[in-house]
């Protein structure tokens, strides 16, 4: 038996040692593994990709001869308009076969008139990327065929060539050194083929990504438009909570005061007697209460419209804010300018579900806030020493504080790994004109 003695008793070394083979086992699958995808985007890829190379390298050498001519400018405006469908036909295979979802770009507005529709396509940055990842697909594919076909085909002949030199000499052959190393150059070369149809497979992706998606005027409407319809959608669903709050809440409880009140103005009749005037007493106490109630929800309802600690901005309020939270919070501001409203309500807001998040969530003993400006642009940023694992969609309301941000041209990130610290980064820029 195998094993080392301590004070203990006996500690085998058997399972680490299953434990380290398992790793290994494991890394080596991990190694070897390839996507069936992959495998097949370089196979079936290669005709779609030399296909394309072509046709991108006869339009620009045609192209340039066509340029001193009157068919030279409608040439390209075809050209243009059959890289575009050809972009498209490789953004779906990518999509299939590498499962890189690459956003489609929007259809190209063509208006009235031969003269405007070619201007529109001859400055269709959609196209001309599209004609650009044809012409670079073409090394790639031709890269990834020879890789997925042919090179393993090669190791094949590496490893049997001690087979094939038997059969084809006459006599009999003794075993040598060159069959040993061909074997094992084979075997050796053979290895190294997932993990370069996993680099090439990467490549592919980022090509995809870089050049078939939309373009950047684009992509930056699209991000617009969404966090528009978010920032809507927000405003709306608040509105509501407003006003079913406003009538099923604080209006209710007016409605019960002014009972109370005309019971006490009954109570304050001429024939009063001493109990009278103790029920009195006892109705406008109650009155009191209730009204006290009636202040505290309206000024809760009233600070999600706009909080009235940000009257002298975020240099006032923050430390109002960070006073109040359970957690010692250490604040750090550099804030020279003031940024605009709409900002500085977004940053509060930020601040605020952040320190209940870590109040709630995290465990923390302290935390630290610090918010600076640089560049035009302000940040905030939100530290604990909690446990960790705060993610993006985890449910602590961080998507929803994203999704607030992106409404102001911001953006949020998060780094909390298990066990901690996490790091909360919410940037906007100081002013939104």
């Amino acid at each position: 038996m195998t094993g080392t003695e301590s004070s203990g008793g006996l500690v085998t070394e058997e399972p680490a040692r299953k434990q380290s083979r398992a790793l290994g086992m494991a890394e080596l699958r991990r190694y070897l593994s390839v996507r069936g995808g992959e495998w097949a985007f370089a196979v079936l890829g290669m005709p779609l990709a030399v296909f394309g190379g072509l046709y991108a390298l006869a339009v620009l050498y045609a192209g340039a001869l066509l340029s001193l001519t009157v068919l030279g400018l409608p040439f390209v405006v075809g050209a243009l308009l059959g890289a575009r469908g050809l972009g498209a036909l490789h953004r779906r295979l990518v999509g299939r076969l590498l499962g890189e979802c690459v956003g489609a770009p929007a259809r190209l507005a063509l208006p009235a008139g031969l003269i405007a529709r070619g201007r529109v396509v001859l400055t269709d940055p959609v196209a001309w990327k599209a004609l650009l990842y044809l012409a670079l697909r073409l090394p790639l594919g031709v890269l990834g065929f020879a890789t997925a076909v042919a090179f393993p085909l090669g190791c094949g002949w590496l490893i049997g060539f001690p087979l094939w030199a038997r059969l084809l000499h006459s006599g009999p052959r003794p075993a040598s050194w060159p069959d040993v190393t061909s074997t094992v150059l084979g075997l050796v070369l053979l290895s190294v083929v997932p993990s370069a149809i996993r680099v090439l497979s990467g490549a592919n992706r980022r090509l995809a990504r870089l050049l078939l998606g939309p373009a950047r005027a684009q992509q930056r409407v699209r991000e617009l438009e969404t966090a528009r319809a978010t920032l809507l959608a927000d405003n709306s669903d608040r509105l509501r909570r407003l006003e079913r709050d406003l009538h099923d809440g604080t209006q209710a409880r007016l409605v019960a005061l002014a009972i109370t009140l005309s019971l006490a103005e009954d109570a304050l009749s001429p024939t009063a007697t001493d109990p009278d005037l103790r029920r009195l007493r006892t109705l406008v106490d109650r009155a009191r209460a209730q009204t006290d109630e009636t202040v505290v929800e309206l000024r809760r309802l009233t600070q999600g419209i706009h909080p009235v600690a940000l009257d002298g901005g975020l240099g006032e309020a923050l430390p109002g804010l960070t006073a109040t939270s359970p957690v010692p919070v250490a604040l750090r501001l550099d804030l020279p300018e003031r940024p605009d409203h709409v900002v500085e309500r977004a940053l509060y807001f930020c601040a605020a579900e952040l320190l209940t998040n870590i109040a709630k969530h995290s465990d923390a003993r302290s935390a630290e806030l610090t918010v600076h400006v640089a560049d035009g642009r302000i940040r905030l940023i939100m530290r604990d020493d909690g446990c960790g694992g705060a993610a993006l969609g985890a449910g602590t309301g961080l998507t929803g504080l994203a999704e607030r941000l992106a409404a102001v041209d911001g953006f949020l990130t998060v780094d909390s790994p298990p066990g901690g610290p996490t790091v909360v980064t919410a940037e906007l820029p100081t002013s939104l004109s």
